[in-house]
């Protein structure tokens, strides 16, 4: 069985993303930590709280984390996931309660204890990875896997042009988790959008269902899909951190992927939050990598079709 730490900012797509991995029977879920990033963390820890209750599934332990990042002031995206982050629909009243461990503290000891058999599943800015590196970086070369949602991958930011919203949180953190030699697999935003999104069929069919994990899923990104409608016109709810997560419980999904050698960007503030994507192609001036070696596989494309079955055969079972 496969063990998992899910580190989470959690808003309204995270939850998607808690749902599918807390409802499948594949792998074990360690621990939840949880960070500031889509909220502040506070709202975070609550939001992955209830999230938990409402999967009616695993429970694991829920430790909160790092309340700002390293070197800057938060950013939030709670225009785009309501002030709660989870669509401002009152849906959020969690009986259950954190662990008193800090999130940082609890990363470490969990993977001390199952040396390189711990995955860590980044579905907001890192920072709390960041730190353990720092804290303890003899641990957390035994760390086996990093899966992250971030990066605009070879796209487009959606934060600011080059930054995509995990990374332009606390771009500092990125590059010290980029740099830490430890295994890590990247979905960028690029491949997260067009058919990967729900529709309004697929919204419909969820609430259809009645099954609370499912209509919860649908309520708590109201947000999200009425600020897609604002900005684009198209009644649809993109759910990166779920993509993020299909990736991780389906490898079998990915269709095309590619080392490569990333590197964030955080000195000029007009590229903070860009993160470099060399796939070592052949260039007008180098034949591809030189000085540089791959550090991070990079997804490039996945089954669409599959994963969203996937992703309702769990939210509905």
């Amino acid at each position: 069985m496969r063990r998992i730490i899910i580190d989470t900012d959690c808003g309204s797509d995270d939850a998607v993303a808690l749902i599918m991995a807390l409802k499948s029977k594949d792998v074990h879920i360690e621990a939840i930590t949880t960070v500031c990033g889509n909220v502040p963390l506070e709202s975070a820890t609550n939001n992955a709280l209830m999230t938990i209750q409402v999967s009616n599934a695993q429970k694991p332990p829920l430790f909160a984390g790092a309340s700002k990042p390293l070197m800057r002031d938060l950013v939030t995206a709670v225009n785009v996931h309501g002030e709660d982050g989870m669509g401002d629909l009152d849906l959020i009243h969690p009986p259950l309660t954190p662990e008193k461990m800090h999130a940082v503290d609890a990363i470490l000891k969990i993977v001390e204890r199952y040396p390189n058999e711990i995955e860590i599943v980044a579905i907001g800015p890192v920072t709390n990875i960041a730190l353990a590196i720092m804290k303890d970086p003899s641990i957390m070369k035994k760390v086996k896997h990093i899966y992250s949602m971030g990066t605009a991958g070879f796209g487009r930011g959606n934060t600011t042009p080059v930054a995509e919203f995990n990374v332009y949180v606390d771009a500092e953190s990125y590059d010290i988790m980029l740099r830490s030699n430890i295994p890590i697999t990247i979905i960028g935003f690029d491949v997260c959008l067009g058919d990967a999104a729900l529709n309004k069929n697929d919204l419909e069919m969820l609430l259809e269902s009645g099954k609370e994990e499912a209509v919860f899923s649908v309520k708590c990104n109201r947000s999200l899909l009425e600020y897609n409608l604002k900005r684009s016109g198209e009644h649809i709810v993109d759910l990166p951190d779920a993509v993020a997560m299909g990736v991780v419980l389906w490898p079998e999904i990915v269709t095309d992927s590619t080392e490569c050698f990333c590197k964030a960007c955080y000195i000029d503030p007009s590229t903070y939050g860009q993160v470099i994507v060399d796939d070592g192609s052949v260039l007008a001036v180098s034949d591809g990598f030189s000085v540089q070696r791959p550090n991070s596989m990079v997804c490039r494309s996945i089954d669409n079709k599959a994963f969203k079955s996937k992703m309702f055969h769990l939210l509905l079972q």
